[in-house]
Protein backbone atom coordinates (compact mmCIF):
# COMPACT_ATOMS: atom_id res chain seq x y z
CA UNK A 1 0.00 0.00 0.00
CA UNK A 2 3.12 2.33 0.71
CA UNK A 3 5.01 1.52 -2.50
CA UNK A 4 1.80 2.18 -4.27
CA UNK A 5 1.26 5.33 -2.72
CA UNK A 6 4.77 6.38 -3.44
CA UNK A 7 4.38 5.14 -6.89
CA UNK A 8 1.53 7.67 -7.23
CA UNK A 9 2.82 10.21 -5.71
CA UNK A 10 5.89 9.97 -7.47
CA UNK A 11 4.03 10.14 -10.98
CA UNK A 12 2.46 12.78 -9.80
CA UNK A 13 5.36 15.04 -9.54
CA UNK A 14 6.89 14.24 -12.50
CA UNK A 15 3.29 15.06 -14.18
CA UNK A 16 3.25 18.53 -12.28
CA UNK A 17 6.91 18.90 -13.49
CA UNK A 18 6.80 18.46 -16.60
CA UNK A 19 3.80 20.15 -17.17
CA UNK A 20 5.46 23.36 -15.13
CA UNK A 21 8.57 22.81 -17.89
CA UNK A 22 6.30 22.69 -20.72
CA UNK A 23 4.33 26.13 -20.04
CA UNK A 24 8.01 28.09 -19.88
CA UNK A 25 8.06 29.71 -23.04
CA UNK A 26 11.30 29.54 -25.20
CA UNK A 27 11.91 32.80 -26.24
CA UNK A 28 9.48 35.99 -26.76
CA UNK A 29 9.16 34.51 -30.29
CA UNK A 30 7.82 30.63 -31.04
CA UNK A 31 6.82 28.66 -33.88
CA UNK A 32 3.92 26.50 -34.96
CA UNK A 33 5.87 23.58 -34.18
CA UNK A 34 6.24 24.80 -30.48
CA UNK A 35 2.66 25.74 -30.57
CA UNK A 36 1.62 22.69 -31.84
CA UNK A 37 3.35 20.58 -29.36
CA UNK A 38 2.35 23.02 -26.22
CA UNK A 39 -1.16 24.38 -27.13
CA UNK A 40 -2.85 22.21 -23.69
CA UNK A 41 -0.01 24.14 -21.65
CA UNK A 42 -0.84 27.62 -22.68
CA UNK A 43 -3.20 30.48 -23.21
CA UNK A 44 -3.56 31.57 -26.86
CA UNK A 45 -4.39 35.04 -27.03
CA UNK A 46 -5.69 35.46 -30.80
CA UNK A 47 -5.82 39.46 -31.42
CA UNK A 48 -7.70 40.83 -34.93
CA UNK A 49 -9.56 43.58 -35.80
CA UNK A 50 -11.65 41.50 -38.03
CA UNK A 51 -13.41 39.67 -35.71
CA UNK A 52 -15.60 37.90 -37.83
CA UNK A 53 -12.99 36.08 -39.49
CA UNK A 54 -12.35 34.30 -36.11
CA UNK A 55 -15.33 32.12 -36.97
CA UNK A 56 -14.86 31.74 -40.60
CA UNK A 57 -13.56 29.49 -42.86
CA UNK A 58 -9.86 29.88 -44.58
CA UNK A 59 -10.19 31.66 -48.21
CA UNK A 60 -8.31 29.73 -51.19
CA UNK A 61 -8.62 31.11 -54.61
CA UNK A 62 -7.46 28.75 -57.88
CA UNK A 63 -4.40 29.80 -59.34
CA UNK A 64 -5.55 30.36 -63.85
CA UNK A 65 -2.06 28.61 -64.79
CA UNK A 66 -1.71 25.99 -62.88
CA UNK A 67 -5.28 25.31 -61.46
CA UNK A 68 -4.70 24.67 -57.95
CA UNK A 69 -6.08 26.23 -54.74
CA UNK A 70 -3.79 28.69 -52.99
CA UNK A 71 -4.29 30.04 -49.68
CA UNK A 72 -5.98 33.49 -49.85
CA UNK A 73 -6.99 34.90 -46.73
CA UNK A 74 -7.05 33.71 -42.76
CA UNK A 75 -10.10 31.59 -41.38
CA UNK A 76 -10.63 30.51 -38.50
CA UNK A 77 -8.42 30.41 -35.56
CA UNK A 78 -5.72 27.43 -33.54
CA UNK A 79 -8.07 25.13 -31.47
CA UNK A 80 -8.40 26.20 -28.12
CA UNK A 81 -7.49 29.80 -28.91
CA UNK A 82 -9.24 33.04 -27.11
CA UNK A 83 -10.64 35.77 -29.48
CA UNK A 84 -9.65 38.93 -28.22
CA UNK A 85 -11.22 42.09 -29.99
CA UNK A 86 -8.22 44.45 -30.97
CA UNK A 87 -10.64 47.27 -30.88
CA UNK A 88 -10.58 46.70 -27.05
CA UNK A 89 -7.26 46.49 -26.06
CA UNK A 90 -6.58 50.38 -26.07
CA UNK A 91 -8.86 53.32 -24.40
CA UNK A 92 -8.84 56.96 -24.58
CA UNK A 93 -7.95 58.78 -21.32
CA UNK A 94 -8.07 62.67 -20.57
CA UNK A 95 -4.55 63.88 -20.27
CA UNK A 96 -4.15 67.66 -19.15
CA UNK A 97 -7.92 68.27 -20.46
CA UNK A 98 -7.14 66.70 -23.46
CA UNK A 99 -8.83 63.93 -24.74
CA UNK A 100 -5.91 61.50 -26.02
CA UNK A 101 -7.57 58.09 -27.97
CA UNK A 102 -6.00 54.67 -28.35
CA UNK A 103 -3.72 54.72 -25.28
CA UNK A 104 -2.58 51.72 -22.46
CA UNK A 105 -5.54 50.94 -20.22
CA UNK A 106 -4.99 51.82 -16.32
CA UNK A 107 -4.26 48.44 -14.25
CA UNK A 108 -8.14 47.47 -13.29
CA UNK A 109 -8.85 48.13 -17.22
CA UNK A 110 -6.42 46.04 -18.16
CA UNK A 111 -6.98 43.20 -15.41
CA UNK A 112 -10.71 43.02 -15.74
CA UNK A 113 -9.92 42.32 -19.70
CA UNK A 114 -7.10 39.49 -19.23
CA UNK A 115 -9.48 37.85 -16.70
CA UNK A 116 -12.11 37.87 -18.91
CA UNK A 117 -9.73 36.10 -21.73
CA UNK A 118 -9.30 33.72 -19.31
CA UNK A 119 -5.47 34.44 -18.06
CA UNK A 120 -4.45 33.82 -14.78
CA UNK A 121 -1.47 34.46 -12.72
CA UNK A 122 0.93 31.68 -13.53
CA UNK A 123 -0.51 31.23 -17.37
CA UNK A 124 2.23 30.83 -20.09
CA UNK A 125 0.83 33.15 -22.72
CA UNK A 126 1.06 33.27 -26.52
CA UNK A 127 -0.33 35.97 -28.78
CA UNK A 128 -1.21 35.00 -32.21
CA UNK A 129 -2.05 37.19 -35.11
CA UNK A 130 -3.84 37.06 -38.32
CA UNK A 131 -0.10 37.23 -39.88
CA UNK A 132 -1.31 38.83 -43.60
CA UNK A 133 0.58 41.60 -43.11
CA UNK A 134 2.64 43.35 -40.72
CA UNK A 135 -0.36 45.42 -39.38
CA UNK A 136 -1.59 42.08 -37.94
CA UNK A 137 2.00 41.18 -36.39
CA UNK A 138 1.38 44.44 -34.73
CA UNK A 139 -1.54 44.14 -33.38
CA UNK A 140 -0.08 41.25 -31.51
CA UNK A 141 3.27 42.83 -30.32
CA UNK A 142 1.11 45.91 -28.90
CA UNK A 143 -0.75 43.19 -26.92
CA UNK A 144 2.68 41.79 -25.97
CA UNK A 145 3.51 45.26 -25.06
CA UNK A 146 0.89 46.20 -22.61
CA UNK A 147 1.20 42.50 -21.18
CA UNK A 148 5.24 43.02 -20.44
CA UNK A 149 4.02 46.43 -19.04
CA UNK A 150 1.95 45.12 -16.16
CA UNK A 151 4.49 42.76 -15.28
CA UNK A 152 3.94 39.04 -16.92
CA UNK A 153 6.90 37.97 -18.49
CA UNK A 154 5.93 34.46 -19.37
CA UNK A 155 4.55 35.87 -23.26
CA UNK A 156 5.61 35.39 -26.82
CA UNK A 157 4.25 35.78 -30.06
CA UNK A 158 3.71 33.18 -32.70
CA UNK A 159 6.00 34.06 -35.57
CA UNK A 160 3.36 33.51 -38.66
CA UNK A 161 0.45 33.95 -36.84
CA UNK A 162 -2.17 32.25 -37.61
CA UNK A 163 -1.21 32.47 -41.31
CA UNK A 164 1.53 30.00 -40.96
CA UNK A 165 -0.80 27.78 -38.53
CA UNK A 166 -2.67 27.08 -41.75
CA UNK A 167 0.11 26.99 -44.25
CA UNK A 168 2.08 24.29 -42.50
CA UNK A 169 -1.43 22.22 -42.62
CA UNK A 170 -2.44 22.48 -38.82
CA UNK A 171 -5.99 22.18 -37.60
CA UNK A 172 -8.37 25.13 -37.64
CA UNK A 173 -11.43 25.89 -35.59
CA UNK A 174 -14.84 27.71 -36.50
CA UNK A 175 -15.93 27.59 -33.31
CA UNK A 176 -16.73 30.57 -31.17
CA UNK A 177 -14.33 31.63 -28.21
CA UNK A 178 -14.94 30.05 -24.87
CA UNK A 179 -12.74 31.12 -21.87
CA UNK A 180 -13.61 30.94 -18.55
CA UNK A 181 -12.39 33.83 -16.02
CA UNK A 182 -9.40 34.20 -15.08
CA UNK A 183 -7.05 35.61 -11.72
CA UNK A 184 -4.99 37.52 -13.72
CA UNK A 185 -3.88 40.93 -11.60
CA UNK A 186 -1.19 43.48 -12.97
CA UNK A 187 1.94 42.89 -10.75
CA UNK A 188 3.42 46.86 -11.72
CA UNK A 189 3.85 49.27 -14.38
CA UNK A 190 7.06 49.09 -16.67
CA UNK A 191 7.65 52.91 -16.84
CA UNK A 192 11.09 51.97 -18.36
CA UNK A 193 9.66 50.66 -22.03
CA UNK A 194 6.93 53.29 -22.12
CA UNK A 195 7.80 57.18 -23.34
CA UNK A 196 5.46 60.30 -22.44
CA UNK A 197 5.68 63.23 -24.52
CA UNK A 198 7.60 64.72 -22.10
CA UNK A 199 9.94 61.78 -22.57
CA UNK A 200 10.11 62.13 -25.77
CA UNK A 201 10.98 66.06 -25.70
CA UNK A 202 13.76 65.70 -23.06
CA UNK A 203 15.25 62.59 -25.58
CA UNK A 204 15.14 65.05 -28.32
CA UNK A 205 17.74 67.35 -26.09
CA UNK A 206 19.65 64.57 -24.68
CA UNK A 207 19.66 63.25 -28.03
CA UNK A 208 18.12 59.87 -28.12
CA UNK A 209 17.67 58.46 -30.62
CA UNK A 210 14.14 58.47 -31.88
CA UNK A 211 12.82 55.94 -34.03
CA UNK A 212 9.66 56.72 -36.55
CA UNK A 213 8.45 52.99 -38.09
CA UNK A 214 5.53 54.46 -40.25
CA UNK A 215 5.83 54.74 -43.93
CA UNK A 216 7.98 57.39 -45.94
CA UNK A 217 4.82 59.93 -46.82
CA UNK A 218 3.52 59.97 -43.39
CA UNK A 219 7.64 60.41 -42.31
CA UNK A 220 7.93 62.69 -45.02
CA UNK A 221 4.92 64.77 -44.72
CA UNK A 222 3.03 64.33 -48.32
CA UNK A 223 0.28 62.54 -46.41
CA UNK A 224 -1.24 62.47 -42.58
CA UNK A 225 -3.88 60.55 -40.60
CA UNK A 226 -7.15 61.99 -39.74
CA UNK A 227 -6.53 61.91 -35.87
CA UNK A 228 -3.03 63.02 -36.52
CA UNK A 229 -3.39 67.20 -36.58
CA UNK A 230 0.44 67.99 -38.25
CA UNK A 231 2.21 66.56 -41.31
CA UNK A 232 5.61 65.47 -40.59
CA UNK A 233 7.83 63.63 -37.95
CA UNK A 234 9.65 64.70 -34.87
CA UNK A 235 12.38 66.54 -35.68
CA UNK A 236 15.69 64.78 -35.58
CA UNK A 237 13.86 60.84 -35.98
CA UNK A 238 14.90 58.25 -38.38
CA UNK A 239 12.49 56.87 -40.63
CA UNK A 240 12.63 53.15 -40.10
CA UNK A 241 8.90 51.57 -42.08
CA UNK A 242 7.10 49.03 -40.04
CA UNK A 243 7.40 46.90 -43.57
CA UNK A 244 10.89 46.25 -43.22
CA UNK A 245 10.08 43.78 -39.32
CA UNK A 246 7.89 41.48 -41.45
CA UNK A 247 8.36 40.12 -44.57
CA UNK A 248 5.50 41.62 -46.84
CA UNK A 249 4.14 38.75 -48.17
CA UNK A 250 1.91 36.43 -45.97
CA UNK A 251 2.57 35.23 -43.79
CA UNK A 252 4.02 38.48 -41.87
CA UNK A 253 6.91 36.57 -40.35
CA UNK A 254 9.60 38.62 -38.38
CA UNK A 255 12.92 40.13 -40.22
CA UNK A 256 15.53 37.58 -39.16
CA UNK A 257 18.28 39.27 -36.74
CA UNK A 258 20.78 39.24 -39.74
CA UNK A 259 18.53 41.02 -41.62
CA UNK A 260 17.29 43.46 -39.43
CA UNK A 261 20.66 44.76 -38.36
CA UNK A 262 21.34 45.27 -42.11
CA UNK A 263 18.36 46.97 -42.93
CA UNK A 264 18.44 49.16 -39.46
CA UNK A 265 22.41 49.92 -40.95
CA UNK A 266 21.24 50.98 -43.90
CA UNK A 267 18.58 53.30 -42.54
CA UNK A 268 21.17 54.75 -39.96
CA UNK A 269 19.36 53.02 -37.15
CA UNK A 270 21.34 51.75 -34.12
CA UNK A 271 19.83 48.75 -32.43
CA UNK A 272 22.19 49.00 -30.05
CA UNK A 273 21.15 52.93 -28.94
CA UNK A 274 19.03 54.36 -26.06
CA UNK A 275 15.64 54.19 -28.46
CA UNK A 276 12.43 55.77 -28.46
CA UNK A 277 10.01 53.62 -31.25
CA UNK A 278 6.71 55.70 -31.89
CA UNK A 279 4.07 55.55 -35.19
CA UNK A 280 0.65 57.57 -35.18
CA UNK A 281 -0.78 55.91 -31.97
CA UNK A 282 1.51 53.68 -30.12
CA UNK A 283 0.72 50.61 -32.60
CA UNK A 284 3.06 50.15 -35.81
CA UNK A 285 5.75 51.39 -33.02
CA UNK A 286 5.49 48.03 -30.68
CA UNK A 287 7.12 45.63 -33.89
CA UNK A 288 10.43 47.59 -33.75
CA UNK A 289 10.27 48.01 -29.96
CA UNK A 290 9.20 44.11 -29.94
CA UNK A 291 12.65 42.94 -32.25
CA UNK A 292 15.41 45.92 -30.55
CA UNK A 293 14.06 45.04 -27.35
CA UNK A 294 13.11 41.53 -26.93
CA UNK A 295 14.95 39.49 -29.30
CA UNK A 296 17.75 41.30 -29.59
CA UNK A 297 17.93 42.52 -25.50
CA UNK A 298 17.85 46.07 -26.05
CA UNK A 299 16.44 46.76 -22.32
CA UNK A 300 17.29 50.76 -23.11
CA UNK A 301 14.12 51.24 -25.75
CA UNK A 302 11.13 52.94 -24.66
CA UNK A 303 7.75 52.96 -26.84
CA UNK A 304 5.80 56.21 -26.90
CA UNK A 305 2.30 55.46 -26.57
CA UNK A 306 0.53 59.13 -27.42
CA UNK A 307 3.14 58.96 -30.74
CA UNK A 308 1.89 61.42 -33.25
CA UNK A 309 -1.43 61.71 -32.17
CA UNK A 310 -0.78 63.28 -28.92
CA UNK A 311 2.25 65.08 -30.26
CA UNK A 312 0.12 66.59 -32.59
CA UNK A 313 -2.20 67.11 -30.32
CA UNK A 314 -0.24 68.94 -27.95
CA UNK A 315 1.06 71.18 -30.76
CA UNK A 316 4.72 69.91 -30.15
CA UNK A 317 7.07 70.88 -32.89
CA UNK A 318 6.95 68.83 -36.54
CA UNK A 319 9.47 68.46 -39.12
CA UNK A 320 8.47 68.13 -42.51
CA UNK A 321 9.92 67.01 -46.20
CA UNK A 322 13.08 66.55 -44.62
CA UNK A 323 15.05 63.47 -43.90
CA UNK A 324 16.92 62.94 -40.49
Amino acid sequence: MKQTLFLLLTSLMVFSFGTTQAARLPGPLVETSWLAKNSGSVVILDVRKDVKSFTAKPKYKRDKKTGKLKFAAVGGHIPGAVLVDYGKVRVDRKIDGRVVTRLVPDKARFEALMQGWGVNKDSAIVVVSKGESSGDVTNATRLYWQIKYFGHDNVAVLNGGTAQWILDRRKVSTEASKASTGNWVATTERKEILATSDDVAKAMKKGVQLVDTRDLVQYIGTYKKSYVYAKGHIPGAKNFPVDLVTSVSMPARFTSVSDFKKLTAAMNVNTGAETITYCNSGHLATGAWFLMSEVMGNNKVRMYDGSMHEWTLEKRPVTSMKME
